[in-house]
């Protein structure tokens, strides 16, 4: 018998309309799956945008002695720009540093008013590291020099953020494998059933010379189209509940710290989400129906 795509796709549909609540089962829980997945991955996207931006912020803060004259401050300029790892350096001197001070507390302030005769604050140096890997190697080199008061580049705050968005992937990437694993293991169950209330059917075509491919096509149909029906609903709910949350949450966020806290725009993300859901409930229905069929009649 030779292949015939329209047929198998009919078969196929007939089979969906066939098992009646099994396969509303198995499409509700491919939903399900694929709603707490999607979910999962516009949080695990923007945690990866987040560690990025925490990457990129991460800063080694030097304050110079206050002792130190202007030429031993500017050698210490030259030798933050000239250490390996370094990728830029930024001076402040306490005079500027005395007037960011004033806008952030006004020069109406009693702390203000304290500082303004005889100016307390240091002569800042800001490095930024090429790769935030290297950025406690070099705080750990800059303490050791001279006319250095202190080094402060947030090792523990950095650490903690670091650790909990691990935590966040980690914990993602386990529940959306369990998630994936009882979807498909319902699907093949379905197509089980199928192929066992079939079974005579399936013994005549094969008295007949129905090749293996031929018995397959209409169960492969089937299970792709549990897929693909169970990941439309998903797409639609995560797609616009992504945008309502981006509405919500990205002004908050931007308030607390812009550089840090910002998430990725719906329209740069949408289309990639739809194409995972798709794409996974496509291939959780066809991986269902090829179990089934490679195992329970072992064609």
């Amino acid at each position: 018998m030779k292949f015939n795509g329209f047929r198998h796709l009919r078969e196929g549909a007939k089979g969906l309309v066939r098992n009646g609540w099994m396969t509303f089962a198995s499409i509700s829980a491919v939903t399900v799956t694929l709603l707490l997945v999607g979910i999962f991955a516009m949080v695990m996207f923007n945690v990866n945008k987040i560690s990025e931006n925490v990457e990129k912020d991460v800063e080694i803060q030097v304050f110079v002695d206050r002792e130190a004259d202007q030429a031993k401050i500017d050698a210490v300029g030259k030798q933050l720009e000239q250490m390996p790892g370094v990728a830029s350096v930024e001076y402040s001197s306490k005079e500027q540093e005395l007037d960011r001070f004033k806008e952030q507390l006004g020069e109406g302030s009693e702390a203000y008013q304290s500082v303004e005769k005889d100016n307390p604050l240091h002569d800042r140096y800001v490095v930024k590291a090429t790769s935030p890997d290297e950025t406690e190697t070099i705080a750990k080199s800059v303490e050791k020099m001279e006319n250095i008061d202190s080094v402060e580049y947030g090792e523990d705050y950095v650490e903690k953020m670091f650790n909990f968005l691990d935590g966040v992937r980690v914990g993602g990437i386990i529940l959306i494998v369990g998630l994936t694993f009882m979807a498909m293991f319902l699907i093949s169950n379905t197509i089980k059933v199928t192929i066992f209330s079939r079974r005579r059917e399936i013994e005549i075509m094969r008295l007949v010379g129905a090749k293996n491919g031929f018995i397959r096509a209409p169960f492969f149909i089937e299970g792709l189209l549990m897929g693909i029906f169970g990941a439309l609903i998903p797409i639609a709910v995560v797609i616009f509940g992504y945008e309502a949350t981006y509405g919500v949450l990205q002004p908050q966020l931007m308030s607390v710290n812009a550089s840090i806290f910002s998430l990725i725009k719906p329209s740069e993300l949408s289309a990639q989400i739809a194409l995972i859901l798709l794409g996974l409930g496509a291939f959780i229905g066809v991986w269902g129906s090829t179990t089934s069929l490679g195992r329970f009649l072992k064609i």
